[in-house]
């Protein structure tokens, strides 16, 4: 078969409106990859569902557990397949990006964490997402991996576990528990740095883990550590003020950023803040997240980073919202569009339009973006992007949307378009641009009876699920 039956084929697996039994035919299809896509679809028939759950390719079953958009009771039926690899994709999970799934019964995550392959209950534990129960219920596990992952979920622990984790016999599940009381302990900390060596766990623990006097003079001493130690809560105030004008930017950007600091006194620190600086969140911003007078003062902070910090809190009040908006940091702007519950609509716009990053792309997913009146403004744009944004447009004109799917930039965006007219979307399947007929076949109004001509001309037989056999 040919790519443009192949373009023609992916086109139809994202139809919304194909009927079962076209999507059980591309499930019979010989590309692997389209199989699996058919299985990654975020909506499917039951009919549909319990033939990927019989599939002989066990790369298809695999496609279906990590399907976060499919029943989580659907997906527990795959703790019966006969191939742990579908196990091990189970127990992973599915595969979202900044989106909560609902988690599968609990009857399913005691089935997968006592399978007899342990690399399945492994997997569940330490790359998976089980509920918070379900973590806190390992805190006496046999198995050290299980009892380490329990302290993921330190405060839903009860204090006899805790204590139990702290003096565990295996020293990792000592060292996670400890890192869980660090930050009230001193002699944990100077134990942690002294058994974490020089990887990453240190930097957390000097960042955040109660010094003693000693060990703060030491860290500063050695000069190693000195950028986590910068922004630690605990460290003495002769020590911030030292730190405050290390050669070191990275230093004095970790001080000048620490709670407590008026703002004049953030402003005598020599720090910068690129545009380009990928910052994290700061913690005791974020902990304070719902405070609004609190965030008032983050988003009129002449510290950017504090700024940015507080774009992403859901309790940020209106005036600040307001304020972030029209930031000179374009992080903040960014942060702010991605994160708030209702980011300004024309912040929004004006990100898709003009922002360079590659997240401005999925802002149009965020609730509040604009669509009514995009065609008058933007259905003869110069720039393709926004023609393309015209077709957002509830009251786009026909005589519009019949342009944009003749205009090269734009014709594959309109010819998803279901006021698109039926004769328009069948010329566009033969359209020799592949993705404009890849649209017009994933467009939802085309006819089922289009569909099953367009696998009858690509040559896709029905193949009975029946006589199969599975793939172990």
């Amino acid at each position: 078969m040919g790519d443009q039956w192949t373009e023609l084929l992916y086109g139809l697996v994202g139809n919304t409106a194909a009927p079962a039994d076209v999507l059980l035919r591309l499930l019979g299809h010989e590309d692997e990859w389209l199989r699996r896509a058919v299985a990654r679809r975020a909506v499917l028939p039951q009919e549909v569902i319990e033939a990927v759950l019989v599939h002989p390719d066990r790369h298809v079953r695999m496609a279906l557990a990590e399907n976060g958009g499919i029943d989580p009771g659907q997906r527990a039926r795959l703790v019966d397949d006969p191939a742990p690899a579908v196990h091990l994709a189970l127990a992973h999970g599915p595969l979202a990006y900044r989106r909560r799934t609902a988690p599968l019964p609990d009857w399913a995550y005691e089935r997968l964490l006592a399978h007899p392959r342990g690399l399945v209950g492994h997997e569940l534990v330490v790359w998976g997402a089980p509920p918070v129960h379900i973590l806190a219920g390992l805190a006496h596990h046999e198995h050290p991996a299980f009892r380490k992952a329990s302290c993921r979920v330190w405060d839903r622990l009860s204090d006899e576990a805790r204590e139990r984790l702290l003096h565990d016999e295996d020293q990792d599940v000592r060292l996670t528990a400890a890192q869980q009381v660090c930050h009230e302990d001193e002699e944990r900390t100077t134990w942690l740095v002294g058994r974490l060596g020089a990887g990453w766990q240190v930097t957390e623990v000097l960042a955040r883990g109660r010094l003693t006097r000693q060990l703060a003079e030491r860290v500063v001493a050695e000069g190693e550590w000195l950028a986590a130690i910068a922004s630690n809560p605990s460290l003495p105030s002769d020590l911030v003020a030292r730190l405050a004008v290390d050669p070191d930017p990275r230093v004095r950007l970790q001080v000048s950023a620490r709670p407590g600091l008026t703002e004049s006194e953030r402003a005598a620190i020599d720090y910068t803040v690129g545009a380009e600086d990928r910052l994290s969140t700061l913690d005791w911003v974020w902990e304070r997240r719902e405070d609004v007078a609190f965030l008032r003062r983050c988003a009129r902070s002449a510290h950017t980073w504090l700024r940015r910090s507080a774009a992403v809190c859901p309790g940020l009040p209106a005036d600040a919202v307001e304020r972030l908006a029209r930031d000179e940091d374009f992080a903040v702007r960014l942060l702010l569009a991605e994160f708030h519950p209702e980011p300004p609509p024309e912040l929004l716009l004006d990100l898709y339009l003009n922002g360079t990053h590659r997240a401005v792309g999925m802002l149009v997913t965020r609730p509040g973006f604009p669509a009514a009146g995009l065609a008058a403004r933007l259905g003869d744009s110069p720039d393709p992007s926004g023609r393309r944004l015209a077709l957002r447009d509830p009251g786009l004109e026909p005589e519009l949307l019949d342009r944009l799917s003749r205009d090269p930039e734009t014709r594959a965006a309109a010819g998803r378009d279901p006021r698109l007219p039926v004769a328009r979307i069948r010329a566009l399947l033969a359209d020799p641009d592949q993705a404009a007929a890849a649209a017009a076949a994933a467009n939802p109004a085309l006819p089922a009876g289009d569909m099953r001509r367009l696998l009858d001309r690509a040559g896709v037989p029905e193949i009975p699920v029946n006589d199969r056999t599975i793939d172990c």
